[in-house]
């Protein structure tokens, strides 16, 4: 009966993370005041970063959700929930600001999001050091994805770098966070899938 429940508990939490309703920590929307009016290029190419960095918090609520599932060490598993639910932050904020940038969420976010969540139980099964350093490894990569979108970014578009900025803060932290209570550093192979992964699911939801 327990199984069915946490089946249907992360059932939940999957459709609400795919409908964009998954309520977040309440933090204030790091908008800026001020903001310049962005041509139709940078108006269009912000949507395009955006909803990239959508995708890659659907990704991150998966990822976390599932690592939390096997996750067999009560102090560990209740770091992965927090973080993630200052993740769904991110998701808020990524979905508030595509909308306003006229942009639309890529299809392909419910693949990723079962594929992710596969992805964490897998690692997470591993052991609390290794799904430990899964989770440092996977936000160190997107900590230099959001310098890449930052540097890319128009310097009209305040209110976007005001958000991936406050997102880049908080990533780092976590990896800083998952290296501190215990996370051990993967093998460079592991690495490199995750990152060949990555740029997969970029270069997808870029377009579609």
């Amino acid at each position: 009966m327990r199984l069915i429940d946490n089946f249907i508990h992360e059932c939940d939490i999957a459709l609400k993370t795919l409908s964009y309703k998954k309520s977040g920590t309440g933090r204030t929307y790091p908008s800026s005041k001020g903001a310049h009016a962005l041509t139709k290029t940078e108006k269009k190419f912000s949507a395009q970063l955006m909803r990239v960095n959508l995708a890659g918090e659907v990704a991150a609520q998966a990822l976390y959700r599932g690592q939390a599932m096997v996750c067999k060490d009560a102090e560990i598993k209740k770091h992965l929930i927090q973080a993630g639910e200052e993740e769904t932050d991110h998701l808020i904020w990524c979905k508030k600001r595509l909308e306003d940038l006229d942009g639309r969420p890529s299809i392909f976010n419910p693949l990723w999001y079962a594929g992710s969540f596969t992805i964490g139980a897998l690692f997470g099964s591993l052991g609390e050091k290794t799904s430990l350093g899964f989770v440092e490894e996977t936000e160190k990569q997107v900590v230099k994805h959001l310098e890449k979108h930052l540097a890319q970014v128009s310097k009209n578009d305040q209110e976007t770098i005001d958000i991936l900025t406050t997102m880049r803060a908080d990533e780092d932290e976590h990896a800083k966070e998952a290296s501190a209570s215990g996370g051990e550093s993967l093998p460079k192979p592991a690495k490199k899938i995750m990152s060949l992964t990555a740029k997969v699911m970029t270069s997808a939801s870029s377009y579609i």
